[in-house]
């Protein structure tokens, strides 16, 4: 496919240089097939958010200048990330003649290794002033995986950098390749019980968890449980949270916290009125309300931190505050800052190094130590859910789902603002369902800076979600190869894609699945590079295949020809329920707020022809007869992804009991309940978890799956 449009004005061979080195790329293929350029201030407003100024060709030829001399002020690499089974060639810098001495760490033996020195000359170069000279030292290819540490010494100096070694592949686990798996996807937030304050918690995902086990399901996918805000108003999307690394205590159940077993009948009373409060709204069918529930619990859990725990108990607590670090310290920080002073913070505190923010450490270290253990008794409790899965005979247990960014005010962008880009913010280009493209409004990873870090936030982040996971769901997976990049002040539209090193990314998920036994699958769908998903596949992570977005010339692709290493579905938490798809009650939804481009007819008419053809699909299989009911509709569309060889396949609990009211309407904020609905059948009868197993439609379309 050739270019057919000229290459504009101002994008200069100089410029669209040093656009490659910061692996900013100055032009795309649009979803119509066109091909497109970056406009230059686009390009120049993208190197700037990554720290690089493009602003005049004296400056873009400074900028050149830097990149080059970046690389020789290093001693070694920040980071080097190798397949196992492979070596390499690393060069190392000192003094022009200097002697030097390289070793290798192993991270489980403290093993010292020295590389070979290679016969590989390059010339000196004078970098602020100084002869730098380049040796060469060849990677031996049998390291163990594991993070090692790269060492040189010279003249009394010494430089280090990470050295990561990564599985080649990602195998399955628990007999996949054998025997295919199924499972729930739920949006843990809708599925209550009378035991829930508002909203479904850790204690129904144990509850949630042994029945779907009981009823043959190996997985459950739940949505991000990532922590939002700490006070209100708390973002209702779990796609938007304020760091991605720890739990929202919104989902803690105050009661199976053990210390609450031992407490004085004044502070019991305390937290069981705040129960009585609270628990009365999981009978509400109305939208949940997030506020309502943290404001009950958090007095609750506030009387329970403070009751004493045993020896055992506050040594195991200690251990886990010592186990997260420095991340665990920062995020409790930026709770205990967000109550002490709402969404008017003074300048100081926005820099976590700031004398201020080092005196509020102390002053506020009460606070602190609380939010430190909201996350421990979260950690309890998660793990206590995926002993209970197990046990239940989950294959997989709890799938996690890990969402693509933070928000742009929250705690990640306070504690990593070093790794993360804050002139900018992330979305999607144009394409045939917005032709103004998606801003998504959360900062980008800094892919640079990331690499000087040594991928270190990413890992820390990847080990958290995986410390009680089966498996993980990773949120636009393409994210990890490129990401479009929006400039501050620009349109959705006016973006370009910056690319990451996605062999370290991949690499170290891997590493860090592989070390938690969990499985990897990538929801890959959407604008992609064709060979991303064949790369994916070869390192064994799982791709995404939707029944409604699988097209194969022109018509519905037979689910024969579906990928096997994927997680297969009738839909996805980005569509409505499939029982209010079929019947279009999406159209009308979109209709009633202002959201369509095109006449409603037309759309209307869109929505029966995209049906009519699946369910003619369905009626050539044999697997509906001449007039289906709504219910022989949903399970024949499961029995047709039971089709195909994807060794996983996912159930919406939402279509499993006849639910038809989306979770998520794009495109609005307060106009629709987004991420609020509460689980209710096809009569809007909410459905505990208690009833749930229960329920004839569930049990019906459970029988299919075990068929």
């Amino acid at each position: 496919m050739g270019f057919d449009d000229e290459r504009p004005e101002g994008l200069t061979d100089a410029l669209l240089e040093l656009a490659n080195r910061h692996g900013v790329v100055p032009d795309f293929w649009g979803f119509d097939g066109t091909h497109r350029w970056v406009a230059p201030g686009t390009l120049v407003g993208v190197l700037g958010a990554l720290g690089v100024d493009a602003s005049s060709p004296e400056r873009i030829a400074v900028e050149l200048g830097h990149a080059e001399d970046e690389v020789w002020r290093r001693g070694v690499p920040p980071v080097l990330v190798l397949r196992e089974g492979q070596g390499a060639e690393v060069p190392v810098h000192v003094d022009d003649g200097a002697p030097v001495q390289v070793w290798i760490e192993l991270e489980s033996s403290g093993e010292r290794r020295e590389p070979a020195q290679l016969d590989r000359y390059v010339p000196p170069r004078t970098v602020d002033g100084r002869a730098v000279g380049r040796a060469t030292f060849a990677v031996p290819d049998d390291l163990p995986l594991g993070w090692h540490r790269l060492v040189a010494e010279s003249n009394g100096a010494r430089t280090s950098g990470a050295l990561v070694v990564t599985p080649r592949r990602l195998e399955l686990v628990d007999d996949l390749d054998q025997r295919r798996a199924w499972g729930f996807m739920a949006q843990l937030y809708s599925v209550r019980s009378p035991r829930s304050w508002g909203l479904g918690d850790l204690s129904d995902l144990a509850d949630l968890a042994w029945g779907s086990g009981r009823a043959g399901a190996d997985f459950l996918l739940v949505n991000p449980l990532h922590a939002g805000e700490c006070v209100p108003p708390l973002t209702p999307s779990p796609y938007l949270p304020t760091t991605r690394r720890f739990v929202h205590p919104l989902y803690v159940r105050p009661e199976d916290v053990p210390e609450v077993a031992y407490l004085p009948i004044a502070e019991r009373s305390l937290v069981e009125w705040q129960a009585e409060v609270a628990r009365p709204l999981s009978a509400d069918p109305g939208p949940i309300d997030r506020d309502a529930v943290w404001a009950t619990k958090k007095v609750a859990l506030e009387v329970i931190h403070a009751a004493p725990r045993s020896a055992a108990r506050q040594a195991r607590f200690e251990h886990f505050r010592t186990e997260q670090g420095r991340g665990l310290e920062d995020f409790a920080m930026w709770c205990a800052l967000s109550e002490r002073y709402g969404e008017d913070w003074p300048a100081d505190a926005s820099d976590r190094t700031s004398p201020l923010v080092q005196q509020l450490r102390a002053e506020l270290a009460d606070r602190i130590d609380f939010y430190c253990w909201l996350q421990w008794v979260a950690d309890e409790q998660l793990a206590e859910a995926q002993r209970t899965a197990r046990e239940a005979g989950m294959r997989l247990g709890i799938m996690h789902d890990l969402a693509v960014g933070v928000h742009p005010e929250g705690a990640d962008v306070w504690a990593l603002r070093d790794v993360l880009a804050t002139g900018a913010s992330v979305g999607a280009p144009p394409d045939m369902y917005n032709q103004q493209g998606q801003d998504w409004s959360q900062p980008p990873w800094q892919p640079e800076a990331l690499a000087r870090a040594a991928y270190r936030p990413f890992r820390d982040l990847l080990r958290t979600v995986l410390r009680h996971a089966g498996a993980i769901r990773i949120d636009h997976v393409i994210g990890l190869f490129r990401l479009w990049w929006i400039p501050a002040g620009n349109s959705a539209r006016d973006g370009a894609y910056v690319r990451y090193d996605h062999e370290a990314l991949i690499g170290i998920l891997c590493l860090e699945a592989q070390r938690a036994g969990a499985l990897v699958i990538g929801e890959d769908l959407g604008t992609f590079e064709p060979w991303v998903r064949d790369y994916l596949s070869d390192r064994g992570v799982l791709g995404t295949s939707v029944l409604w977005f699988e097209y194969e010339d022109g018509g519905v692709m037979p689910p024969e020809h579906y990928r096997r290493l994927a997680l297969a579905t009738v839909t996805t938490h980005d569509l409505p329920p499939t029982a209010g798809y079929l019947a279009g009650e999406h159209v009308d939804l979109r209709h009633q707020l202002g959201l369509l481009s095109e006449p409603l007819e037309k759309v209307r008419a869109d929505a029966r022809a995209e049906r009519d053809r699946m369910v003619d699909v369905l009626r050539a299989r044999g697997l509906v007869g001449d007039d289906p009911s709504e219910r022989e509709l949903v399970e024949a569309l499961h029995r047709l992804v039971l089709a195909s060889p994807s060794v996983l396949v996912g159930v919406s609990l939402a279509d499993a009991v006849g639910e038809r009211r989306t979770q998520n309407q794009p495109g609005t904020d307060q106009e629709y309940p987004n991420w609020r609905v509460p689980l209710a059948d096809a009569a809007q009868t909410l459905v505990s978890v208690d009833d749930l197993f229960d329920n004839a439609r569930l049990r019906s379309l459970v029988r299919v799956l075990q068929a």
